[in-house]
């Protein structure tokens, strides 16, 4: 299994992610920093009927030893800079960090999840940033008892240890320079093995699926530009060369796999621009082919899963030539011998005997727990909601009893966790039975306390916001009821609106630092983004990116015209993608804007698609467009955020973060913020501050606080400015 663990190469040095303290000001005040100027070297460049100059190109030529040089000590005085401009916050941002990791639930584990004979679930120890892999058999422990040391691992009725670690993820970042994160994990069906992938160490393996019981294991490579391309397959315990099952030589196609619920299919989906096909490995004999058992063109999602002997396929496919803006389900006799095989379908909800459960009130998204055991009656998943911390519910589709086995009870800064048939008793039986029958998907205002709802607290408000083309657009806002002050109010506007993907709406905690001091959090679903289906989708992307952008500007209109927010407060956030559409709309209107947090965003959209640097998958051209296609090229430079900066107009307060290891390089972040100081008009109250991070923020509970207290001290600080 020589491939599994892959060491990745960088081609520049990782920087320091510390922002190290500055020392207390002298006696004397000293004078505002300045912002760097890097020095500008322009190069022309001429593609279809179009010819620009970027003057910051040096920073993106990863090959060149002196260009990088330059760039790192450039990193370095802004690196200085951001402390400098922030240096007055200390204080502020101590106590906001201390505020957000004290709603950090410390000894939060995830409930556990039946498989087979196993209870499995993740568990993080006190003082520890990192998680632990763990199980326990559930015959020993059918009354799961806490996690808490010290009887995390001893049945002190027995007198035995019934915990095993199976992976210990600290330990796991003491092998790897300090920090790792699971990239990948699957526990093979016999309960004998885990397989799984440490980013960046195993970054050439991209899917794992388990076969002959857990005597063999399948898994993806890619190639140098880290396309998914080959499946190999591994026998335990063999020394054999491991066997290459299939691989995919066209730079188009891309690979995944994934095993069926039962084990007994590992299915393989190709896709690219041109078709969509899936393919039916037999579990028993891995090595016996590779067979296609459905096919369509251009690129759709596919999950095909076995059941009692037929295939289902979820899909969004064309029919008959035209598109669809929808999922359905389709059913195909495993035994078919017809070439090609048909499909029976769609299968309607009705024929499913679909049952309902009663959901708290403005819920933002219902996703899928593992629910890895084939055979159980219970489904796991987790209900959002932008005024509910995450529930995770247990379903039981044998009876339609259902059961919340974790939620954090943000109100006294604790974790509800529900263990077991132990659970059950804290919430009233005949209350649940009796909601169960009833086939609303909303509860009553008074049943809000079984969810850990935060409505008393918290107001939710939805608006449908009309967009320039009169597209009305869906707009929540968050407020304290307590602390809410009309048209006094700063806010933030969160957006994403890519690749068809939700928006994240759920409640997090380190936002209630903000919603405590008086900040309205509101959240524009534009178009490209999901939750409108597919249309809604295409019409925010390739040539139609522009409507992301004017849907974003439309409703940051409407918070400023209604009075939700000041007209003078109001401020940006957008993540990966949805930087871009921050970036854009400050460029369309950076009158409407104080400040922004621009969080690894896409910002040279032109460059990186023309000439990419990191790979660009088949769905980042469907996304943004493919330069070769004239109209996309030019659809591309009038939303490029860096190629739109206006000259001579005061722009709001941006904080950009980024890192060398991101989907969207460092360089483009420093491109950009170097050329809004070059043309716009310079404001010490409004700086423009490049802040550096490492690659595991979001995976490490510490930084995660100080990186988010850091954000919400730079907004505060430009809004009282």
């Amino acid at each position: 299994m020589r491939h599994l663990l892959k060491p990745l190469r960088h081609n520049c040095r990782r920087l320091r992610w510390a922002h190290h303290r500055a020392q207390k000001a002298a006696a004397s005040p000293s004078p505002p920093p300045r912002p760097p100027r890097p020095p500008p070297k322009p190069e022309s460049l001429t593609f279809h009927d179009h010819s620009w100059e970027d003057p910051y190109s040096w920073m993106s030529k990863l090959n060149d030893k002196v260009a990088m040089r330059h760039l790192d000590m450039y990193m370095e005085q802004e690196e200085k800079y951001t402390e400098a401009t922030m240096s007055g916050t200390d204080r502020l941002q101590s106590k906001l960090q201390s505020e957000m990791a004290s709603r950090f639930a410390s000894d939060l584990s995830t409930p556990p999840l039946r498989w087979g004979p196993w209870l499995y679930y993740r568990r993080v120890e006190e003082g520890k940033q990192f998680p632990v892999l763990c199980r326990r058999l559930a015959s020993l422990n059918d009354e799961f008892i806490s996690h808490k040391s010290p009887s995390a691992g001893f049945d002190f009725t027995s007198g035995k240890r019934i915990e095993q670690k199976l992976l210990d993820y600290n330990r796991e970042a003491q092998r790897f320079g300090g920090y790792a994160y699971e990239e990948l994990s699957e526990v093979s069906p016999d309960h004998r093995f885990i397989a799984y992938t440490i980013k960046p160490q195993a970054d050439r393996v991209s899917g794992l699926a388990w076969a002959k019981d857990g005597q063999a294991l399948l898994y993806v490579v890619t190639d140098q530009n880290m396309r998914p391309c080959r499946i190999y397959c591994s026998m335990i315990g063999s020394t054999d060369d491991d066997f290459l099952i299939l691989e995919e030589p066209d730079e188009n196609v891309y690979v995944n796999i994934r095993h069926t619920k039962d084990f007994r299919f590992v299915t393989v989906h190709t896709f690219s621009t041109a078709s969509s096909k899936v393919f039916l490995i037999n579990a028993a004999d891995p090595l016996s082919g590779v067979n296609l058992v459905w096919e369509c063109e251009g690129i759709s999602h596919g999950i095909l899963e076995h059941h009692q002997g037929y295939l289902y396929l979820f899909t969004d496919a064309a029919k008959e030539g035209q598109s669809v803006d929808y999922h359905y389900l389709l059913r195909s006799h495993l035994d078919s011998s017809s070439s090609p095989r048909t499909w029976e379908g769609p299968v309607h909800l009705k024929e499913l005997h679909p049952q309902f459960l009663p959901l708290p009130k403005y819920v933002s998204q219902i996703s899928p727990g593992p629910n890895y055991d084939y055979h159980s009656s219970k489904m796991r998943f987790t209900i959002s909601s932008p005024v509910m911390p995450d529930a995770v519910v247990d379903y039981d589709l044998s009876n339609g009893e259902w059961n919340i086995v974790q939620q954090q009870n943000i109100l006294h800064e604790r974790t509800r966790v529900l263990y077991g048939t132990a659970s059950s008793a804290s919430i009233n039986e005949e209350t649940l039975n009796s909601k169960t029958s009833n086939p609303s998907n909303e509860v009553n205002s008074d049943d809000d306390q079984l969810w850990n709802g935060l409505s008393e607290f918290y107001a939710c408000e939805q608006y449908n916001v009309a967009s320039y083309d009169g597209v009305l657009l869906p707009l929540t806002v968050v407020y304290s009821r307590k602390n809410k002050k009309e048209d006094q109010n700063p806010g933030l506007l969160h957006v994403h609106g890519t690749y068809g993907e939700l928006l994240d709406k759920r409640w997090r905690s380190e936002l209630k630092s903000l919603l405590g001091r008086g900040w309205i959090i509101a959240y524009a679903d534009v178009r490209g983004g999901g939750g409108g289906g597919k249309k809604w989708h295409h019409d925010g992307r390739r040539t139609k990116k522009i409507n992301s952008i004017k849907d974003y500007i439309s409703c940051a209109n409407f918070l400023v015209d209604k009075e939700i927010v000041h007209e003078n407060k109001l401020a940006g956030w957008g993540y990966s993608a949805g930087g871009l559409v921050v970036a854009s709309a400050i460029n369309q209107s950076p009158h409407l804007f104080k400040a922004a947090i621009l969080k690894v965003p896409f910002l040279d959209p032109t460059n990186t698609l023309l000439y990419p640097i990191l790979p660009l998958t088949a769905a980042d051209y469907e996304e943004f467009g493919y330069p070769g296609d004239i109209a996309d090229f030019h659809a591309i430079r009038d939303y490029s955020p860096y190629d739109n900066i206006q000259k001579d107009v005061l722009y709001p307060a941006v904080m950009v973060s980024s890192s060398f290891n991101t989907r969207f390089g460092v360089w483009e972040a420093a491109k950009w913020v170097a050329r809004v100081r070059e043309l716009t008009i310079y404001d010490q109250k409004r700086p423009i501050l490049l802040n550096l991070t490492t690659d595991i923020v979001e995976e490490n509970r510490y930084l995660q606080c100080k990186e988010s207290a850091l954000e919400s001290a730079f907004l505060i600080k430009v809004m009282e400015s």
